[in-house]
């Protein structure tokens, strides 16, 4: 009772806060619990070293198994290195054991031997037991620890022509990249077979030291060669760094010889062999039950000589596999160092996601109309698991990536569903609290998997706060990849912004929905971020937040809607590295800086930044049917989810691109938002090199440079297209030299900027009105429109006919008027006519139009009480305002008091 209290509590870690008790489980999922001091050392590419514990469960007695099983740990820390001894407790494999859990092990006696074939049972009954070398092999690769230590690997039984008793260590060996140190094999078995078999599974095996002869468990000597040897721990480190980075799916086998001076004499162990296997075949003993008593006899036999030979010889295993994972893993750290994150590298920092967890019940109507008014709608409800960060961690994990996702959930029948669906991905720092339920949401859909209507109870989320997501600081620190939803607080979201700025983080982040989406453009936080993914609507919550003008009707056709998203994702990208445009069916629009052809997905250095150009690509949707579509919700982050895999593994923009359009074309097909068949099989670079992708022709737009504009919050960079198709102009900007461009069947559209002069825009109280400063080619009265109009012009009559008539540069200032005098009906009705002009076109000629317009725009012009001629514009919505000192002589500047609040 006190061991089951014991680990009960050893697998909690109680807080404060909020008021609550707080409790955070450390699980990566409902059958693997990797401990955290495990998790760290792995997460920071310290050495870490697997242990068994069938050794413990069923090869010695009580207590002897106990004490030898926590001297072998410290051997391994003297070391350097970290132990993990690998066990299974009701039902639950756990990488790392405490103290505690030690004790319930060794003294427990219904316990079972776990091999590979044994797992499943295991697990689905709770029961508990020792894992042989081929289920810690297993467990070993899963938590992605190299190196594994034991004592002796199983092989071809003796006879075992005859009987085919052959271990599963051998065929694990075949099939798992998993280095096992260990003395060679048990001498009570055939160790010519059990080389050749070995041999045959593809099995490098390598003796340790000066000879080539392999050894026999107790003796040094088995009367065998090994095909290899290694003569110290760097040879051995090399050895298996080298299988690793082949990829090889087979294991490395470094057998290790027991100390001369604790060797048992050969021949003494021969014969207490012989006369152990003569009583098990006597006595029917067979199976996974034949080694522990041959071993049990053999120490009868020798009166224990052979537990003598046996501890020492484990010790030694402990004390040469230790050194082996520390000169492992500083090779590993100097060939990485500089280089990215690699696939199945589970020693490198982990991507770290935040964000919401939702359990999803999704209603789909088998009508395309839904009837409102109270009436039932005939469809299907399903439940499935959500939440944009779960999403985006869910999908990356399928993809290899692992990452770590810190994010809050109830304690009740939902999490618990939860987190037994999520077994595949790292759950280890998730926050279960007491009281609090697990977020729902609840959506409604049409036949065609369109989304009608949702419904969420979500206040879980505010819990993901700054001080839990500060326990993970270091973890975010190393991560390659910082990603982010909407759901969280405001309050996390600027506290993750400070980080990147504070250490260069590339934190991506993924606006959920158009009423969260503006949550880090509040203030200036979202200038730390790296990149963004948003769709049309989210886009437009994010510039209207900005304070910069919306297109006043939604258009229909694609290349009007490339050109609106364009123009949209313009005005951010003088601080993002890339603006991902999610476009429905009509695919995605990329938006980034370019220095060679493709847009760049990895942030540059300012010198590149500065002489890079602004693009943007369309990549079309993979053609699926209507009746494909089952669930749309998760293929945004589908998407997402594989671009960022593509970029963590160093692929081209095109390849990570095309690699998410995949992932969401699997996820709109599937009823769970994240498909379950995604994998690395299924998203790869050989399934994107096998697909008919339409081709991307790299095509520059010649235009000088210019420096960003600080009126319009323009980059002010020319363009570099990606493929062939028409510049879009960009806020304030005129369009490029290229026609309406390809048909949407391209694969690639693009768009181009060109910054006006870089003198400023300024209203004048003299005749002339709009005039640019003085030495300016443009502007002025009764002379040619600024020079980006004309362009304008032109792509209007393509566009939709005749172009429309420029507007006329009024002829007449306002007149000017005392501090706090009242204005004359003259120059109200000015006012009132240059906005109903400035109303008339949707692009303003000007920037300083633009902000009267949006000034008289949202103010009622009936309630305006006063005109000064002192005092600036005001900084509506992020609008830069002009400075009072900046005011030239016979300069007229606005100021509108609105029913006695003055807004300067």
């Amino acid at each position: 009772m006190i061991a089951k209290i014991t680990y009960r509590l050893a697998r909690h870690v109680s807080t404060e806060a909020h008021r609550t008790t707080q409790v955070r489980r450390f699980l990566h999922g409902a059958y693997f619990r990797i401990q955290p001091s495990i998790q760290e050392a792995l997460m920071e590419g310290r050495p870490v070293v697997a242990l068994e514990s069938t050794i413990i469960t069923h090869g010695m007695a009580y207590p002897q198994n106990l004490s030898m099983a926590r001297e072998v740990e410290k051997i391994v820390m003297r070391n350097g290195a970290v132990p993990a001894t690998i066990g299974i407790l009701r039902g639950q494999i756990h990488v790392g054991l405490t103290d505690e859990e030690l004790q319930f092990l060794a003294s427990s006696k219904n316990v079972i031997k776990v091999s590979r074939r044994d797992l499943p049972y295991v697990l689905s009954q709770g029961l508990s037991g020792g894992t042989t070398v081929s289920g810690t092999m297993i467990a070993a690769h899963k938590a992605g620890i190299p190196v594994f230590v034991t004592g002796g690997i199983g092989g071809v039984h003796r006879g075992g022509e005859n009987t085919l008793d052959v271990s599963a260590d051998l065929t694990e060996l075949g099939r798992t990249p998993v280095a096992v140190v260990s003395a060679g094999v048990k001498s009570i078995l055939d160790i010519g077979r059990t080389l050749e078999y070995l041999e045959t599974q593809g099995v490098c095996v390598a003796a340790f030291g000066e000879s080539r002869m392999f050894p026999a468990f107790f003796s040094s000597q088995s009367g065998f060669q090994a095909p290899y040897h290694v003569q110290d721990e760097e040879e051995a480190a090399k050895l298996i760094a080298s299988t690793l980075g082949l990829g090889l799916s087979s294991g490395v086998l470094i057998a290790v010889p027991c100390p001369q001076k604790q060797a048992a004499s050969g021949q003494v162990i021969e014969d207490a062999i012989q006369q152990a296997l003569s009583e098990a075949r006597s006595k029917g003993i067979i199976g996974k039950e034949l080694t522990p008593f041959l071993l049990r006899k053999i120490n009868e036999l020798t009166n224990g000589k052979s537990l003598d030979s046996n501890l020492a010889l484990i010790q030694n295993n402990a004390r040469v596999g230790s050194c082996i994972a520390v000169a492992l893993s500083k090779l590993r750290k100097t060939t990485r160092k500089g280089s990215l994150p690699r696939r199945g590298d589970t020693a490198l920092p982990q991507p770290v996601v935040i964000g919401g967890i939702n359990v999803d019940f999704i209603a789909k109507a088998q009508n395309s109309v839904i009837l409102g008014g109270g009436q039932t709608n005939a469809g299907r409800v399903r439940r499935t698991f959500g939440g944009v960060g779960r999403n985006l961690a869910d999908c990356l994990s399928r993809l290899g990536l692992t990452p770590l996702l810190l994010s809050a959930v109830g304690k009740d029948e939902h999490s618990e569903s939860i987190l037994h669906y999520c077994h595949h991905m790292d759950m280890s720092a998730i926050l279960q609290l007491e009281g609090k339920s697990t977020a729902t949401y609840s959506a409604m859909i049409t036949s065609a998997g369109e989304l009608s209507i949702g419904l969420g109870d979500m206040d879980i989320h505010q819990q993901i706060t700054e001080q839990y997501v500060s326990q993970f600081k270091e973890n975010l620190c190393q991560a390659p990849l910082v990603c982010i939803d909407g759901n969280v607080p405001l309050s996390t979201i600027q506290y993750i912004c400070q980080l990147a700025r504070d250490h260069q983080l590339a934190v991506c982040y993924e606006p959920t929905d158009e009423n969260k989406a503006s949550k880090p453009f509040l203030s200036d936080s979202w200038k730390a971020l790296t990149y963004i993914s948003p769709n049309l609507q989210e886009l437009k919550a994010i510039n209207r937040t900005l304070g910069n003008p919306l297109p006043a009707e939604a258009p229909s056709r694609l290349e009007d809607i490339i050109k609106m998203a364009a123009a949209l994702a313009r005005p951010l990208l003088p601080h993002l590295c890339c603006v991902v445009v999610t476009l429905g069916a009509h695919g995605v629009l990329l938006c980034g800086r370019s220095l060679g052809g493709s847009i760049s997905l990895r942030p540059a250095p300012h010198e590149q930044t500065a002489a890079a150009s602004l693009c943007a690509a369309h990549y079309p949707t993979i053609p699926v049917s209507r009746e494909e579509i089952v669930n749309v919700s998760g293929a945004g982050d589908s998407l997402m989810a594989g671009i960022a895999a593509g970029m963590l593994a160093n692929h081209d923009t095109d390849t990570c691109v095309r690699m998410g359009l995949l992932a969401a074309r699997l996820s709109l097909c599937s009823y769970e938002p994240i498909s379950p068949e995604i994998s690395t099989s299924t998203i790869s670079l050989e399934q994107v090199q096998s697909k008919p992708w339409p081709e991307v022709k790299p095509h520059r737009a010649e235009h000088p440079r210019a420096n960003p504009d600080p009126e319009d919050g323009g980059p002010g960079a020319d363009s570099c297209c990606p493929a062939a198709g028409t510049a879009l102009p960009g806020p304030s900007t005129r369009t490029g030299t290229g026609g309406m461009g390809s048909s949407p069947s391209k694969a690639a559209r693009s768009w181009g900027t060109h910054r006006k002069s870089s003198a400023s825009w300024r209203w004048r109280g003299q005749p002339g009105g709009w005039q640019s400063p003085p030495g300016s080619s443009v502007g002025g009265s009764g002379r040619a429109q600024p020079h980006f109009w004309g362009s304008l012009q032109s792509h209007r009559q393509r566009c939709t006919g005749p172009p429309q008539q420029a507007p006329q540069e009024p002829t007449t200032a306002l007149p000017r008027q005392e501090p706090g005098a009242e204005p004359s009906p003259e120059g109200l009705r000015e006012v009132q006519q240059r906005h109903a002009l400035l109303s008339r076109h949707p692009e303003p000629a000007l920037p300083e139009a633009l902000r009267l317009r949006r000034l008289l725009g949202a103010l009622h012009l009936q309630a305006a009480r006063h005109l000064w001629t002192e005092g600036c514009l005001p900084a509506e919505r992020g609008v830069p305002a002009e400075h009072p000192g900046t005011r030239r002589p016979g300069e007229t500047q606005l100021s509108v008091k609105l029913e006695g609040l003055s807004c300067h």
